[in-house]
């Protein structure tokens, strides 16, 4: 038997992150440096974590609730150090070593497990504690007190909006303003609503995006707003779009569910592997791997999480067709995807068809319609030449034809990327996959004839 119990996933210890800042803030712990006296046993982790202080902060994580304890003075459920301490014990084996929890871990997991026993009827010391089986009817009501209480975080970000539109944009840009948005993020999270945090903390980064900022801060505003109306008035939306609107404030679907739960719905087809996209923050690593079914067409994004300079569970270079189930997050336009069952080893696959600029933004534009708050959709454009914009502004992707071109996401410019795609180009149409936003177009693969990530 493993000492330790069932090891969790990066994947399983990221879905408990209250918000995505608590997920990159545990992601940088999620390595020996700052942790002392760690350990583990089939019911529980601990460790301590150095922090700005004297003493060390205590975590112990009972991995059966799961349920957190923490010495630290954060708000955030589980904290920060509790996520570190997870991923460090979900990484490599013997970084966190078996053994027996110390007195201050001990005493609380004792209190735990005497609380469990009465509650499940077994005398204390009566042997192994049981847990209850699952309530239906508890989970309904933790997940509408959770509704509530994200419904009363979108009314007051609803005030705070109002407020600033009657006081003028230009408040915005007072020396506190970044602060007061960090502040109005925080109560965000105390809602529950992660989502939200998010969009609230990118408001603060507005006024200092350059100089005709006030626009680019009305127009987040606006999709701010109509978020929040959108998750206020829920019940009166249509499945798919309530959907959406759930998925955009933070509240999640298990991966587990979508494949296994009683609305499971997979489908299966031949997918070929367009992007496989790893981005760093901290000592936390996100892959991002997009696929296109050969016989359904439709778009998918499968994502997964891990510990800084490890490898991670799912791995799948552009050029690859898999033949595997998938099955999507709901939403009006579904594109994150859960991974199933793989029917066949993955091999080689073909060039994908493509489509010219126009069609590509008539995607983008469908796409949008469905999901106001998307940034991007992910398209291949096929017989496009990348070219230099007029008057040297920026590069383009130019149709054969030289009628139609889409200018690069600026976010390109000047990178390794730009110059590989002039390269495989040589001023001939290739075929380029990426995303198409209202930043223009960010190029991720390109076909030479063989796949080069960009």
């Amino acid at each position: 038997m493993n000492p330790q119990g069932e090891r969790w996933t990066t994947d399983q210890v990221l879905a408990l992150a209250p918000d995505e800042a608590s997920r990159k803030a545990g992601g940088r712990l999620a390595a020996p440096g700052p942790w002392s006296e760690t350990g583990a046993d089939e019911g529980a982790v601990w460790g301590q974590c150095k922090g700005s202080g004297k003493k060390p902060y205590q975590a112990v994580v009972d991995i059966k609730g799961p349920a957190f304890k923490c010495s630290c003075p954060s708000r955030k459920f589980p904290c920060k150090h509790a996520l570190g301490l997870l991923l460090l014990w979900a990484g490599e084996e013997r970084t966190v070593a078996a053994g027996e929890p110390p007195q201050w871990a001990g005493e609380w997991l004792a209190g735990r497990r005497e609380r469990a026993e009465r509650s499940a009827g077994v005398p204390s010391g009566g042997g192994a504690p049981s847990r209850a089986p699952a309530d239906p009817e508890a989970a309904r009501r933790r997940a509408e007190r959770r509704m509530q209480r994200i419904g009363a975080g979108a009314t007051e970000l609803e005030q705070r909006l109002e407020d600033l539109l009657h006081s003028g944009l230009a408040s915005a840009d007072r020396a506190d303003g970044r602060g007061s948005w960090d502040e109005t993020a925080a109560r965000m999270v105390d809602a529950q609503a992660p989502g939200l945090a998010a969009r609230v903390r990118e408001l603060g980064s507005v006024m200092a995006s350059g100089p005709d900022w006030p626009a680019r801060l009305l127009e987040e505003c606006a999709l701010l707003h109509l978020l929040d109306q959108g998750f206020l008035g829920i019940e009166r939306l249509p499945a798919p779009l309530a959907a959406t609107v759930r998925s955009r404030v933070g509240l999640t679907t298990e991966a587990a569910d979508l494949l296994t739960g009683p609305d499971a719905a997979t489908v299966r087809d031949r997918w070929l592997v367009l992007a496989q996209q790893d981005s760093e923050d901290g000592k936390l690593t996100t892959r991002r791997i997009f696929l296109r079914g050969e016989r359904t067409g439709r778009m998918a994004l499968h994502l997964s999480f891990g510990a800084s300079h490890h490898p991670l569970d799912l791995a799948l270079p552009p050029g690859l067709v898999l033949d595997a189930d998938l099955a999507y997050y709901p939403g009006a336009r579904p594109l994150r995807a859960a991974l199933g069952e793989r029917h066949a080893p993955a091999a080689p696959g073909p060039v994908p068809p493509g489509c010219g600029v126009d069609a590509a933004l008539a995607a983008y534009g469908d796409a949008l319609r469905d999901d106001p708050w998307l940034d991007s959709w992910p398209v291949v454009l096929a017989d496009v030449t990348p070219i230099p914009g007029h008057d040297g502004a920026g590069w383009q992707l130019a149709d054969a034809d030289g009628e139609s071109a889409l200018p690069l996401d600026p976010r390109c410019l000047g990178r390794t990327s730009l110059w590989q795609l002039a390269a495989i180009s040589g001023g001939t149409p290739i075929t380029v996959f990426g995303e198409c936003g209202h930043r223009g177009f960010l190029p991720l693969t390109a076909w030479d004839p063989t796949p080069v990530s960009l």
